[in-house]
């Protein structure tokens, strides 16, 4: 019974020293993160951006795997079957709660197979228009969609897409009535603003500013609870009178549930020291993203509020789930 006894003290000392051995170990090979778009897309271009400096400081590969189709889906969907050990992460975006209240079944339970790790930043959108529409704010088009009920219509890139709820909050937020023409991505939508045929559109402010500095179209609003430093003269739409319109596109590091408490803390930790370095911070800016400084379980908390908020929208707009 002696020895036994030894021997169980013994198998427990060790596991209590392989613990933080284990925990300091960690990455021990490549990482895998999973982008749920194609490449090219405004998230795998952020993604890249800082998981490359992640990656660097970790001393190990993260190897960038894009997993398109069915809005981001398929690609959550791979990532939460995932083994939760850190080796396999989620970058993703405000797209991640547009899917909850746009599909009628999800491959994946949004709200309990992933722990949202870090927040990497956020994107406002811009509120445009044709200059050949003669508005300068969004009063002049919310006057006219007020005094023309359900006559105008606003562009996005898909249903369920940032531009597309950008436009829904705001619709509700002032009280109008548009039709929604869907495009299959922002270019498309752009060339049928700027002809005139559509009539406003909420984009990425990043892709909008040449055109806005060009004067192809007019910047009627900001929607972000702050101006742009990019475009300073331009109000929010809380400046506009629209205090509940606010829409911006956020990006963030996830993992899949029961990942260990540690490995989080590590993604954490290195993820917030990336978006700080100088060079990241640059590359960032000049796509228009902005901090969004929170803790781990802050942001965890933000993203599933951020899910209950985009679900009363969608049902305030009429949003059916396809």
């Amino acid at each position: 019974m002696r020895a036994s006894a030894n021997t169980l003290a013994a198998i427990l000392l060790g596991a209590l020293a392989a613990g933080p051995a284990a925990a300091q170990s960690y990455p021990s090979r490549t990482i895998t993160a999973i982008i749920p778009f194609a490449p090219g897309n405004a998230n795998d271009i952020t993604a890249r951006i800082v998981l490359e400096q992640v990656g660097k400081q970790l001393g190990q590969s993260i190897v960038i795997d894009n997993r398109g189709g069915a809005g981001g889906t398929i690609g959550v969907g791979a990532a939460a079957r995932a083994t939760p050990d850190g080796y396999t992460i989620l970058f993703h975006s405000s797209s991640f709660s547009a899917a909850y209240v746009t599909h009628k079944t999800l491959p994946y339970d949004t709200m309990n197979d992933f722990i949202a790790v870090s927040a990497v930043g956020i994107q406002p959108s811009v509120l445009v228009a044709a200059p050949s529409k003669g508005w300068k704010t969004a009063a002049d088009l919310i006057a006219v969609a007020k005094a023309k009920p359900g006559t105008l219509n606003f562009a996005s890139a898909g249903i369920g897409a940032a531009s597309h709820l950008a436009a829904e909050k705001f619709n509700v937020a002032a009280g109008i009535k548009s039709q929604h023409v869907p495009f299959k991505g922002p270019v498309e939508a752009l060339t049928e603003v700027m002809a005139g045929r559509i009539d406003y559109y909420f984009l990425p402010l990043a892709p909008a500013l040449a055109l806005i500095k060009d004067g192809k179209v007019t910047a009627l609003a900001v929607s972000s609870d702050k101006r742009t430093q990019l475009l300073p003269d331009v109000p929010t739409t809380a400046e506009a009178g629209l205090p509940k319109a606010a829409y911006a596109f956020w990006n963030g590091v996830f993992v899949p549930a029961k990942t260990p408490q540690d490995v989080v803390k590590r993604l954490y930790d290195e993820t917030q020291k990336a978006i700080a370095d100088p060079g990241v911070k640059e590359r960032l800016a000049k796509l228009a993203i902005e901090p969004l400084p929170m803790s781990q379980p802050e942001f965890d908390k933000y993203f599933k509020a951020d899910v209950t908020d985009t679900d009363a929208l969608a049902k305030a707009a009429g949003i059916e789930k396809q």
